[in-house]
């Protein structure tokens, strides 16, 4: 030490932060770097290891699309996932991720099609083949094989941790084996059957459509009213003509009923003028409900007036003739009128035209009314009228192949629309049975892979039941239904979507006429009855176990499974394979139940609000129709992410954003930041600013954890007891014992926001700019041997283990390389549990003191601030202020405190009485009133309060008498 002290640095006495820790976080660089780390160090399998005897927690992945590069919302939907797992896993519970993939489907085909034949001018293989089939599945896999690799790099650069070296596949031949196996067991219990419903078909990809596979797109359809001439009846309708409208003019040669309701007024009209270049004229009887009369005369540009009630009961047994009657020689059979719940006097005419082949609500009309109609005779076969390739067929004659020119066609190959529709409006002009034509837009169903319009046409495929009777008592129906009620749903709306969408939805049907994927397994005879033989089915399921499902379509492949039966022709093998929603539906299988590292049902499932039409859907039907009961106990949905105002994200709009550029430019623990602090359950909005916004929001954090870490450098790790320490480090303990109970109900209520917002305020708001900014003087220049700054160490110390292990689910990166700058001998955060918060730490009675004190401390920093601002002072160490209080508990709070340390400042003086007018105020303080002063006394140069003991210790002249006994202790110690 010099002996003059004028030249003495006393900065090289304090207890300033030291860390090595950056303060910028370099996140693209350092990433990379820990998730290198964590693989050569195996911490999934370490995680495994430490875990192994606790409870499992599972969360089952459902699987993305093997297709192409990860979007933004994958990086959404898996960092959600990750935080949950994560969670658990350091609250005692052994929560295994298992990431999975969805390999099967159409889009992988069409895509091997394309890159592979069509780019090149190739013909398309000939898959009745087997080698070629084989070969063209081989091509399929390699894709998807290789679309799984990209995407599991992608998702661990996110920082998602799991068995990315043993994930499941839904291309796996084991998932593909027990797939099949899963529908043997539907098939062996009655509930898959072959049967002819209108189901939803894409004409642009030949093949059948899940509900799960359609969106709706605004589409301009032709409209059209057409005339069904009654056939009989009383003699007041003899010669009138019911009227029907529809969108779908194309469906017309498919009608085989007009559906009418008894909730609805009718009334029968006659034509007094007409307008019109074709259509009804003068004299003509129409039948209209009362409600949409006078708006259909008027499309048909028609004078009316109205003769009769037309009753329900004047309907009923009615019979028309088809509008198209003698076109081609055909339609020359009775089209009656059926009553249907469906029909209503909202739009159109009062009337529905009924074409079994071409709707569910037609074809549910119809079958509710078909054995009435063949007890009068009345045939209830519903024809095949458009083909596969959207072609009229021969039960469309005139308009079919017998057609001069060939048959009409709905949508041509590329989405397009067709002549069919102008081809029946023609007929109908020539039958003098159009009343009247026009366009609508509205919301029309497309295939969600081509974007183009799909049709309903009636085609035999392979279902299964949802209310047919398991021999129970139950019903795939009322199981699923009881499923969804055992379940917990968050957001809890998702429980009534489910609900909604299981009690209206149609039989399920499974079957696609496509080639890559899981056969519809089965020996069926011509009538649908499927074979049960269970050497059959074994023989299937071991193949399939060793080989894959190619086995199926292998040469020889009947007679190897057929065994003796292989001589019995009337048992045909089918060729349709499985709707991928089924494969995906089955994950619970091949994952849950096989693996011994996981169980069966799921704790929770985590995906997007449209996978209650999709993954929710689809593995509750197959778990309900095998096991009785859903394969999870909860069920959680995000929402989709929109560009930053508010719309959709969209190629053409040139307002995507890349989970690849955000990381590259700004780090994964941004992306992670920006999920955690959305309320991810609706839709959320991403952009620059929001991504700005998080990455302000992360460097406040970061340099909170950055000051802890310089700070706990000088940490020698002692203890002081509860009962000893300041109240200041009692209270900062009440908090975090309060953050416990937050951060662990947060987190079993999948409420991040919620945590992130808590722990982000207490970071900045209660220990940056309340807390640390107190202590930094205690910290710093207090003595070694002080109990207040021993007691901040220790309660810092506390803080930090708690906000790192708190915050490491949710920012895996950071959290690491903050506790291994810590704890350098560590092995990850990651292996670590979240710290025990004592109950003893609880004082409700000192909170409430403190936050009068602090209420208190508010108005104070409110005054201060204005002198700084005008200049008068320097740093609140500069003042000493005169605070009135005229609220007894605020002078009882505030009375036995240390106030101008709390405060900051060099001094502070109580008044109980009122303050001057002009003094500070804050409106919702009205009982406080600050008058600034400066304060008196020297600045003492190592710690620059003002006091009046400056020079006590001759030996340090320039310090108070605090810093001048730190000073002689350290002297004592040789640290000087």
């Amino acid at each position: 030490m010099t002996d003059t002290n004028d030249t003495f640095d006393y900065s090289q006495t304090l207890n300033l932060p030291e860390t090595d820790f950056p303060m910028r976080g370099g996140l693209p660089k350092m990433e990379p770097e820990l998730v290198k780390r964590w693989q050569e160090m195996r911490l999934y399998d370490k995680l495994r290891a430490s875990a192994a005897g606790r409870p499992k927690y599972v969360l089952h992945d459902g699987p993305p699309y093997a297709n192409g590069n990860i979007h933004i919302g994958h990086a959404l939907n898996k960092i959600l996932k990750d935080v949950i797992t994560r969670s658990f896993q350091m609250r005692g519970f052994d929560s295994n991720y298992v990431p999975g993939w969805d390999c099967h489907g159409l889009p992988i085909e069409w895509k091997i099609e394309e890159e592979n034949y069509r780019s090149k001018g190739k013909e398309k293989p000939d898959l009745k083949d087997p080698a070629a089939m084989i070969e063209f599945r081989k091509e399929c896999r390699n894709w998807a094989q290789h679309w799984v690799e990209v995407q599991s790099e992608e998702f661990k650069r996110l920082g998602i941790e799991g068995d990315f070296d043993k994930p499941y596949k839904t291309m796996d031949f084991k998932s593909e084996a027990r797939i099949a196996g899963e529908l043997l067991k539907i098939a062996r219990s009655g509930q898959l059957y072959r049967g002819s419903k209108p189901i939803m078909w894409s004409v642009v990809e030949r093949t059948a459509l899940a509900e799960a596979e359609v969106e709706y797109q605004t589409y301009e359809s032709d409209t059209i009213w057409v005339k069904f001439p009654v056939a009989g009846g009383s003699e007041e309708l003899a010669d009138a003509s019911v009227v029907i409208w529809t969108t779908t003019p194309w469906t017309i040669p498919g009608n085989r009923a007009v559906s009418f309701s008894d909730r609805i007024a009718y009334g029968l009209y006659e034509v007094t003028a007409a307008e019109n270049d074709f259509g009804p004229q003068a004299g003509e009887k129409l039948i209209f409900a009362d409600a949409l009369a006078e708006e259909c005369f008027a499309k048909a540009k028609l004078e009316f007036k109205r003769l009769s009630d037309v009753k329900a009961s004047d309907l009923q047994g009615l019979v028309a003739s088809h509008p198209l009657k003698g076109l081609g020689g055909g339609y020359e059979f009775p089209v009656p009128l059926i009553a249907g719940d469906h029909v209503t006097d909202d739009a159109g005419t009062g009337f529905v035209h009924t074409a079994p082949g071409h709707g569910r609500e037609d074809f549910e009309a119809w079958m509710d009314a078909a054995r009435e109609l063949e007890a009068r005779g009345i045939s209830s076969v519903i024809p095949f009228t458009v083909d596969d390739a959207g072609f009229y067929t021969k039960d469309a004659p005139g308009l079919g192949p017998d057609r001069e020119g060939g048959p009409a066609r709905v949508i041509d190959d590329k989405g397009k629309k067709g002549d069919a529709n102008q081809a029946v409006i023609t007929a109908l002009i020539n039958a003098g049975n159009l009343f009247a034509r026009g366009r609508l837009k509205h919301d029309y169903p497309h295939s969600w892979r081509s974007k183009k319009p799909i049709i309903f046409r009636n085609t035999p495929q392979w279902f299964v039941y949802m209310d047919k009777d398991f021999g129970d008592g139950t019903t795939l129906r009322s199981r699923a239904l009881k499923g969804i009620e055992d379940t917990r749903f968050v957001p809890s709306a998702g429980q009534n979507r489910l609900r909604g969408m299981i009690e209206d939805r149609p039989d399920w049907v499974l079957s696609r006429q496509r080639a890559w994927g899981v056969p519809i397994c089965v020996f069926a005879d011509a009538d649908g009855n499927v074979l049960m033989d269970e050497a059959v089915d074994a023989r299937i399921l071991e193949a399939f176990e060793a080989e894959g499902a190619d086995a199926w379509f292998a040469e020889g492949a009947r007679e190897r499974f057929l065994g003796d039966l292989a001589n019995d022709p009337k048992w045909i093998q089918v060729t349709d394979i499985l709707d991928v929603w089924f494969d995906s539906g089955c994950t619970h299988v091949f994952t849950l139940e096989d693996r011994p590292d996981l169980k069966w049902p799921a704790d929770v499932y985590l995906e997007g609000s449209d996978q209650h039409r999709g993954w929710f859907h689809s593995s509750l039907l197959e778990s309900c129709a095998t096991r009785g009961r859903a394969p999870y106990d909860a069920v959680i949905t995000h929402g989709f992410t929109m560009a930053e105002d508010g719309r959709k994200m969209s190629k053409s709009l040139n307002n995507q954003v890349f989970p690849q550029d955000i990381m590259k430019e700004s780090g994964a623990e941004i992306l992670r930041l920006w999920v955690m602090n959305t309320d991810y359950w609706e839709d959320q909005r991403l952009g620059k600013t929001v991504i700005k916004t998080n990455i302000d929001a992360y460097r406040k954090l970061r340099n909170t954890i950055r000051w802890m870490l310089g700070t706990l450098a000088h940490d020698a790790g002692e203890s002081v007891a509860l009962s000893e320490m300041p109240e200041l480090e009692r209270l900062m303990l009440h908090r975090l014992f309060e953050l416990d109970q937050l951060v662990r109900t947060g987190y079993d209520n999948f409420d991040f926001k919620r945590i992130s917002r808590a722990l982000s305020d207490f970071a900045n708001i209660e220990l940056s700019a309340f807390y640390f900014d107190i202590r930094k003087d205690a910290l710093y220049c207090d003595a070694p041997s002080s109990k207040r700054r021993k007691a901040s160490l220790q309660v810092i110390r506390t803080i930090f283990d708690c906000l790192v292990t708190w915050l490491a689910p949710m920012l895996p990166f950071t959290m690491e390389e903050a506790w291994l700058s810590r704890h350098p001998d560590a092995e990850s955060v990651h292996l670590e549990q979240f710290p025990d918060v004592s109950a003893d730490w609880r004082n409700d009675t000192l909170a409430a003191k403190w936050k009068k004190i602090r209420t208190v401390r508010r108005v104070v920093t409110g005054a201060l601030e204005i002198e700084r601002r005008e200049k008068r002072i320097g740093s609140s160490l500069e003042a000493a202020p005169v605070v009135y209080i005229t609220d007894p508990a605020l002078v009882d709070a505030v009375g036995d405190s240390d106030f101008a340390e709390i405060c900051i400042t060099s001094g502070v003086r109580i008044e109980t009485v009122a303050g001057p007018d002009d003094a500070f105020r804050i409106d919702d303080v009205g009982a406080v009133a600050v008058v600034p002063a400066l304060a008196k006394g020297v600045k003492c140069a190592r710690s620059w309060r003002i006091t009046d003991d400056v020079g006590s210790d001759p030996e340090f002249p320039d310090v108070s008498a605090r810093d001048a006994a730190a000073l002689q202790e350290l002297k004592a110690l040789g640290r000087l």
